[in-house]
């Protein structure tokens, strides 16, 4: 009985994300049949958004545009996956718990735009508090302790390339720079090659726990709403 609920919770996971496929853990496995399968992540949360062609880059680094999303996570976690699409697939609609930038509510119909993304995940130094992550933004000190450019795990780009982008951070205790403690994260995202980023875009993160209280904003300012 275990193994058909397992294998039904599987079902249902597989088909709310059926449009960009399970996301899977490195940490969360199970034994089923006598083989071993890697488990969804048992928290995920959607950001829906859209670079216009008027947008300014968040800053400009050996040429490239690059834009941040930040992400606010009140408890310590084991692990946590990123992985962003770009176009949002067709029949992807944002749900009451998603997060939805008001770029992409004014451009929910524009699907054709869309970018080769390159992500990355960084940490900022001694950020406790949503408090101290607004109030001293401007002297946080950025750690990146991960990225990633392209990922046969999602679905392929209009072009036919496997465009798209995913990464998986396993929390090291022993190093404070690449422990995944309560704080303020960042995800970074560009074009592998030097040109615009345009277009629309879904970014998850996923965990293997519940996460409650997870914040994700473009604006800093709006990290405390």
């Amino acid at each position: 009985m275990k193994n058909l609920s397992l294998i039904f919770s599987l079902f249902f996971v597989t088909n709310v994300f059926s449009q960009l496929g399970t996301f899977n853990s490195e940490l969360l496995q199970k034994k089923v049949l006598r083989k071993t399968i890697k488990l969804p992540y048992l928290d995920i949360n959607s950001y829906y958004g859209y670079i216009d062609s008027e947008k300014s880059p968040d800053e400009v680094r050996g040429g490239k545009s690059y834009y941040y999303l930040y992400v606010w996570i009140p408890l310590a976690v084991p692990e946590i996956g990123i992985r962003m699409v770009s176009p949002i697939p067709s029949k992807m609609k944002p749900k009451n718990k998603d997060f939805v930038s008001e770029t992409f509510k004014s451009n929910s119909s524009e699907r054709v735009k869309y970018f080769d993304t390159w992500i990355s995940l960084e940490k900022a130094s001694n950020v406790v508090s949503k408090e101290s992550a607004v109030n001293n933004f401007e002297t946080h000190e950025w750690n990146q302790i991960s990225y990633n450019d392209d990922s046969s795990e999602l679905p392929k780009q209009p072009s036919g390339n496997n465009y798209n982008s995913l990464l998986r951070k396993i929390s090291d205790v022993n190093d404070p720079l690449n422990s995944l403690t309560v704080g303020l994260y960042r995800i970074g995202f560009t074009t592998y090659k030097k040109g615009k980023v345009e277009g629309s875009f879904i970014a998850q993160i996923g965990a293997t726990i519940k996460i409650p209280g997870v914040t994700i904003v473009e604006d800093i300012n709006k990290l405390m709403e």
